[in-house]
């Protein structure tokens, strides 16, 4: 079930060549627990059979120095056992996180190449279940399913080619029985957990997503009386997943079961050969305890097997969504040798850019341009769905362009590495984030080094100085989960804050005044046009008001450019423009706001639970 509560499709394994090419990188570790997890086995081996040789000779009553070398050698094999067992565990592990840290690193890099634009095909909790949860299941292969298969195959052969000089017959019970063991055991298994392991990390991702919306949007649910409904659907998936791993410990009993049937009948098979070998005289009496015991340490090669083989196909779905991640196609690729950023002031400009999403049918932007010299301030407005935040994409290089061309002082932004060039043009997106911690965390992230002095001027030329002074902890107030703590209007004015202090010479600010009320919006819009004006600026906006102080205004409309001019010009000749003005205007006086003046103040009015009524408690 998906987590809508609809049938989802399984998900396809990947393949299993490049299923272990993951453990590429850890190779050389891998191969040496290996050698020394076959040598621990080895020694296991070892000391059961000189045990069994040391108790059957002892019977005999020898003299005494003839039991020294066996004796000996149990105590060399048991000491050894034990060391070389936990130098596996330390190498293996060591392997493991190794690979875990090679491949998280990749799978992040790759986010990073996807964000923003790429992402939006993952839904949140799912892309952290794969970022997660199935990157960490990866680690089996280093842990649970490689080296088990190599040192099964290692020491194997050399227990078989033992058997078979003492007892050529031992040797062949035991060479059949380990193959059916360590093949068609592990290949039922195998069969049996397919399906179901297939829908294990896929259900797991489900969980994920319902746990997040959950946690995320537990008000809302509240609210809308949702709630049981999504604690309903937790419940489904947490079973459904307690159900996959019941079944799983089933198949693993299977395999264990059948694993320990064929110890016991090459255990009874040696001993039924080894009876007639030692009354004609081919073995001796002594060794007929170490061929008949030889092969239960020597099964303890491939009790894991069926598990590794369950594991494998658990690894394998595990894979396949990280590898979703890791092939999803890019929006935005570097150039080989990217260009040398030009010198601040430059120029922006766009001529006739064509852009769009991958899979839209319509592209985004057409024919849209746009000039900026250093300086100069341009607002961009129309309805929703005009394209204004695609231009903001493709101007930070979030988004690709198809056709046209945008430059910086006439160097392609193409020919750009996007690293170097939101070194000096910022975007403020209207959905801006703030991370859990605290005010000054928060600013810094535009500019690492700053000290409380400059945070503090930053904050006062946002018109929240007054604010600030007014928390019992000031810049070390924690702002809460996405700013949780600080009303709309201080939210925006912090992210504008933290752009400011990052000194981008062009701004790009991207609906700075959304979901705030009319007054609200206002003000804000009048504080960035005020504190921005010493830098180029490009203000997306559906709001109107003060745009009669930017340089141009571009109107926009299903992705084109269809009037500009400045604001005088477009209320004298613009129709569109007309109507958007007139249109605001008609709201604003519905809104009972006929004066259509915002307050001079700073907007430092607060919803529930913002931080001018925090308190030590909250």
């Amino acid at each position: 079930m998906s987590a809508l509560g609809t049938p989802a499709p399984d998900q396809e394994m990947a393949p299993l060549g490049r299923t272990l090419g993951i453990a590429r990188p850890a190779t050389r570790r891998l191969l040496l627990a290996a050698l020394l997890g076959a040598g621990a086995i080895a020694a296991d081996i070892g000391l059961i059979g000189t045990a069994a040789w040391l108790i059957s000779r002892a019977a005999q009553h020898p003299n005494e120095a003839h039991l020294a070398v066996a004796i000996v050698l149990v105590q060399f094999f048991g000491l050894s056992r034990g060391l070389l067992r936990y130098e596996e565990r330390l190498v293996g592990h060591d392997a493991a996180f190794r690979l875990l840290a090679d491949r998280r690193v990749k799978v992040y890099q790759r986010l990073e190449e996807l964000a923003p634009a790429g992402l939006p095909s993952f839904r949140r909790g799912d892309l952290l279940a794969r970022v997660v949860q199935d990157v960490d299941s990866l680690q089996d292969l280093a842990i649970r399913i490689i080296p088990p298969f190599a040192i099964a195959m290692l020491v194997g052969s050399a227990t078989v080619a033992l058997l078979w000089w003492m007892l050529p017959a031992a040797g062949l019970i035991l060479a059949v029985t380990l193959v059916l063991a360590s093949t068609v055991v592990p290949w039922l298994t195998g069969k049996l957990a397919r399906r179901r392991e297939s829908r294990f990390a896929r259900v797991r991702g489900e969980l994920t997503v319902a746990m997040v919306d959950l946690t995320e949007g537990a008000s809302e649910l509240v609210a809308f009386g949702a709630m049981g409904s999504q604690l309903r659907t937790v419940g489904e998936r947490d079973a459904e997943l307690t159900a996959i791993a019941s079944a799983s410990a089933g198949t693993a009993g299977i395999g264990l079961a059948l694993t320990t049937l064929l110890a016991g009948l090459a255990c009874w098979g040696c001993l039924l050969v080894g009876i007639p070998a030692v009354l004609s005289g081919r073995l001796d009496a002594t060794e007929l305890a170490v061929i008949t015991l030889i092969p239960l340490a020597a099964f303890e090669l491939v009790v894991g097997l069926p598990v590794a083989t369950q594991a494998l196909q658990r690894v394998r779905q595990a894979a396949a969504r990280v590898f979703e991640v890791s092939d999803a196609d890019v929006p935005v690729t570097d150039p080989p040798l990217p260009a040398t950023l030009p010198e601040i002031p430059f120029d922006l400009e766009a001529r006739s850019v064509w852009a769009g999403y991958p899979g839209a049918a319509v592209p985004a932007l057409q024919g849209v341009g746009l000039s900026l010299p250093p300086r100069r301030r341009v607002a961009i407005v129309g309805a929703s769905g005009a394209g204004k935040s695609t231009l903001a994409a493709v101007l930070v290089r979030f988004l690709a362009y198809q056709t046209g061309t945008i430059s910086l002082d006439e160097v392609p932004l193409d020919r750009l590495a996007g690293d170097d060039l939101r070194q000096v043009v910022g975007m403020i997106s209207q959905d801006d984030y703030l991370f859990d911690t605290t005010l000054a965390e928060n600013l810094r992230i535009g500019h690492r080094e700053a000290s409380d002095s400059e945070l503090r001027q930053v904050i006062d030329r946002v018109g929240l100085a007054d604010w600030l002074e007014g928390l019992p902890v000031g810049l070390a107030t924690e702002v809460g989960r996405h700013g949780a703590r600080l009303s709309g209007g201080q939210r925006k004015r912090v992210a504008v804050a933290r752009a400011l202090l990052a000194d981008f010479p062009l701004l790009i600010l991207d609906e700075p005044a959304e979901h705030l009320d009319l007054v609200a919006a206002d003000s804000l819009t009048a504080a960035l046009l005020a504190v921005t004006d010493d830098r180029s600026l490009v203000l997306i906006t559906h709001r109107l008001f003060g745009l009669e102080t930017v340089d141009e205004i571009l109107v926009m409309d299903a992705g084109r450019v269809v009037e500009r001019g400045t604001h005088d010009q477009l209320l004298s000749g613009g129709p569109r423009y007309q109507s958007l003005w007139w249109e605001e205007m008609s709201h604003a006086a519905a809104s009972s706001d006929p004066q259509h003046q915002p307050t001079s103040e700073p907007m430092v009015t607060t919803t529930t639970g913002a931080l001018n009524d925090w308190s030590p408690t909250r």
